[in-house]
């Protein structure tokens, strides 16, 4: 089955590609709109985070719409084929390595979209100056401050709570209504995780500052495109591995955790949720088809 929630952080761009893809996955007009919307959001929010220059935002935006047209053509159909699978093994019971081997496959099917986004990336870095930074860097303190607002409260009972609902609306968004037995389960699941959200923001904000670092020494050693592209894919890299031991080993555990935490909410579900989750699953698969062949 395929697990729908994750504590796992992720690079920019390729959280930018799953939240475009799944986030408003809970109606299927939904997705069709948003998925027909795309590129003008995706410009919106690359816009919001760098503040592209009048002479390089028509190029920005063109790069955003080039890469819109290749993935509605090589890609969708990759992504339907994942949903009917997960459809196909929904109904049965699973295992923590089963949800690791559907997290996987997620993972590699965005890979060459990830890709596709570091080539359209490394066209556009050259043209950057420090005004940009400065506001990729204000960006980033104003999305850090809201994820310590949402992750970490003061009130610890508050803290739990927040998290028990966010795992509930990710639940619910595949299998429909939970059950308060359901509901016990996912605050147990959350009460013994080993996630921690003041070191996943503390590593966040390491990672940003090396971005930063990154892009400022492109620029100022004019890389070439070849470079910039190895030096981004060092940085996604770094995301999802951490060079520090101690953290790439709490993302290890954490990781493990959730595959099993997935199962277990996942074999606490009745048949008509699991009905109900597959109904979900192939309506996104036909979506996605009919917009990888409009008309």
């Amino acid at each position: 089955m395929m697990t729908t929630f994750s504590a796992m952080p992720q690079s920019v761009i390729k959280a930018a590609i799953i939240g475009l893809l799944l986030a408003l996955l809970p109606g299927c007009s939904t997705l069709r709109f948003a998925y027909g919307n795309g590129s003008q959001l995706a410009w919106w929010w690359l816009d919001g985070y760098v503040d592209f220059s009048r002479d390089e935002a028509p190029r920005a935006r063109q790069a955003v719409d080039r890469w819109f047209a290749w993935h509605r053509a090589t890609q969708l159909g990759n992504y339907a084929a994942v949903l009917a699978g997960a459809a196909d093994e929904v109904l049965e019971p699973t295992t923590p390595a089963i949800a690791c081997r559907w997290q996987q496959r997620l993972r590699d099917e965005l890979d060459p979209a990830l890709e596709r986004a570091l080539q359209m990336a490394a066209d556009l870095v050259p043209g950057l100056e420090e005004a940009q930074f400065k506001h990729i860097e204000q960006r980033f303190a104003k999305a850090n401050a809201e994820m310590r607002r949402d992750y970490l409260p003061p009130d610890p009972g508050e803290r739990a709570d927040a998290a028990v609902t966010r795992t509930v609306e990710r639940v619910e968004q595949l299998y429909g209504r939970i059950g308060d037995a359901q509901r016990r389960v996912i605050s147990a699941g959350v009460a013994e995780s080993p996630f921690d959200a003041q070191a996943w923001l503390a590593e966040r904000e390491r990672w940003q500052r090396e971005t930063l670092r990154t892009l400022r020494r492109a620029v100022a050693e004019h890389a070439d495109h070849d470079e910039i592209v190895a030096a981004l894919r060092v940085l996604i890299e770094r995301a999802e591995r951490s060079p520090y031991p101690e953290y790439r080993a709490y993302q290890g555990r954490l990781a493990d955790y959730n595959c099993a935490f997935a199962a277990r909410i996942h074999n606490s579900t009745t048949l008509p949720q699991r009905q109900a989750a597959r109904e979900r699953l192939k309506g996104w698969e036909d979506d996605l088809k009919s917009l990888a062949n409009p008309g």
